[in-house]
């Protein structure tokens, strides 16, 4: 009986972890890893295990970086059944086939890029039709409810409050005479979240999975009133400017969070009719799935459909549908464009970045966590310049950030989450963090709560038997291959992990700051001064 991690260990993305027991052998999340180019790469890499010989997925929440390489599993093999609530089923048949669009449109820029250079053509990860086979192995679980998909192996979920149809899963394993209970958090939400549920709670485990986001960091708390207070004060600063309000925002919960505080403030008074327009299709499907399930919403929120008869329908929202109608959008000035991803690492929100970051008019409200290496997180942190599409952007839009849409709970949070539990009486295994995050938390749960946690690091594998560590960083061979697909997958070494800033950021740095130094110094002199001795040291 054993566990072993193979994401979303030493980093924030790429949630999976593989359960193995004399029984069944399975998955808690198959999520791509984001970020960095350099993390992003792992997505390429070969699975460190078979995906033909996993029996079944369990699937926590229908985030990419936990559910983006289902498809990828498809195509190397696997045929298994994918347990997930029925909201999550729902957004994934949205969410997945538009993940493969991206790797595919990426492949194809890189693909160009690489025939001028003379380099060799490259494959998406996985394309539609992977997707949807991924699609066609989805079982929906009507709400929170408990099964049994293998012999010795009982399941149930548990709301999160993180996104709609989220979930903690409790495992129970069987194996001869012992058996062990083991919980996965998932992403687990905030109490008093927009929109969804707060969440659930556990009283004992053997072992625990548990996030870590925000595992060494506590935001200032903020209030649903707080909340509102912020963005009707940043919407009117900004109707002064007279520009336009740029929102990265998640197509999923980010947006729909968003619009509900929105129509809250239009229903007050609070703000004006500024029209707010979300440029994305894909938000427009999931607004359209969130409307399906208003079970999964908190009372608030279905107070606020009561009153006004729905929580996204109001003259002053509007969808995009076409390309040319995202483009005109530039064209305007009075409007409020929330557009993905949050942290403007692809999709249309970089194209809005790029026509309007330039003008001091115009301001850029950041909802969300930009992750280490995302251009959201460089903006944020003031950058002067940034580079989108491989053009030079000044950086002169007001830049404003509001708290209190975290889709994750902090340090605080979990700790208030876990305080219900009375023991864990084996181990707590600490994930889905940066290096720092994750072991300051696991830190802090030994300290504070007496537990044995543990931050695990890519591939480590424990004994659920023993609690103890079979091998740390273990990278299991492929099975022998039988198929293209397969001999694919074993094509690139096992995943690895690089968190953080890589060689492709301080790339990108050096060439912005090369720009700058060029622009500021107009003397050919100084500057062959300057060059000959950056060269001098290559």
């Amino acid at each position: 009986m054993k566990i072993s991690f193979h994401g979303a260990a030493g980093c924030v993305t790429g949630s999976n972890y593989l359960i193995e027991t004399s029984n069944c052998r399975f998955l808690v999340d198959c999520g791509m890893f984001q970020g960095s180019k350099t993390l992003r790469e792992n997505n390429y890499r070969n699975f460190a295990y078979d995906p033909a010989s996993i029996d079944f997925v369990l699937v926590t929440h229908a985030h990419i970086d936990h559910t983006g390489l289902l498809p990828k599993l498809v195509k190397h093999g696997f045929m298994g059944p994918i347990y997930a609530t029925e909201p999550t089923v729902d957004l994934l048949k949205h969410l997945l086939p538009d993940s493969a669009r991206i790797q595919e449109i990426e492949v194809l820029q890189k693909n160009r890029r690489n025939e001028r250079k003379g380099l060799e053509e490259i494959q998406p990860i996985y394309d539609e039709a992977d997707a949807e086979k991924a699609i066609s192995l989805l079982k929906g679980l009507r709400r929170y409810e408990s099964f049994s998909p293998a012999k010795g192996c009982q399941v149930t979920y548990h709301n999160a409050g993180h996104v709609l149809g989220s979930a903690f899963i409790e495992i129970v394993l069987e194996e001869g005479a012992e058996k062990r209970t083991i919980v996965f958090s998932g992403d687990l939400g905030e109490d008093d979240h927009p929109i969804v549920n707060d969440p659930d709670r556990f009283k004992s485990a053997d072992f625990l999975v548990v996030e870590s986001t925000y595992g060494n960091r506590n935001r200032d708390k903020v209030s649903k009133e707080d909340r509102y207070a912020r963005l009707a004060e940043v919407f009117k600063e900004a109707e002064k400017r007279g520009g336009k309000i740029i929102i990265p925002a998640f197509a999923l919960e980010r947006t729909q969070d968003l619009l509900h505080d929105i129509l809250i403030l239009k229903q007050r008074g609070q703000v004006s009719r500024i029209p707010v327009v979300v440029d994305s299709p894909l938000a427009k499907e999931i607004t359209q799935v969130f409307v399906k399930y208003p079970e999964c919403y908190d009372e608030d929120a279905r107070e606020v459909m009561r009153s006004m008869g729905g929580l996204f329908d109001h003259p002053d929202f509007r969808f995009t549908n076409s390309v040319d109608e995202s483009k005109g959008l530039n064209q305007q000035n009075d409007n409020v464009i929330m557009s993905a991803s949050g942290m403007c690492d692809a999709g249309r929100i970089k194209h809005h970045l790029k026509h309007n970051l330039w003008n001091p008019a115009n301001t850029v409200v950041f909802v969300g966590y930009q992750a280490e290496g995302t251009l959201g997180r460089l903006i944020l942190e003031g950058a002067k310049t940034v580079r989108i599409h491989g053009e030079e952007v000044t950086v002169n839009a007001k830049i404003e950030q509001i708290y209190g849409y975290s889709g994750h709970a902090d340090q605080n949070g979990l700790m208030n989450w876990l305080a219900a539990v009375e023991e864990v009486r084996r181990a707590v295994f600490v994930v889905h963090g940066e290096p720092d995050a994750a072991d300051d938390f696991a830190a802090l749960l030994n300290e504070k709560r007496g537990f044995m946690a543990i931050a695990p690091r890519m591939n480590e594998e424990f004994d659920l038997l023993t609690a103890e560590a079979v091998a740390a960083g273990i990278v299991k061979k492929p099975a022998v291959a039988k198929s293209d697909a397969k001999k694919a997958q074993a094509a690139k070494p096992a995943v690895t992990v690089k968190p953080g800033r890589d060689s492709y950021n301080l790339y990108a740095d050096l060439m912005l700051r090369l720009a700058e130094f060029m622009r500021n110094n107009k003397s050919e002199e100084e500057r062959s001064k300057k060059l000959a001795a950056m060269l001098s040291q290559l």
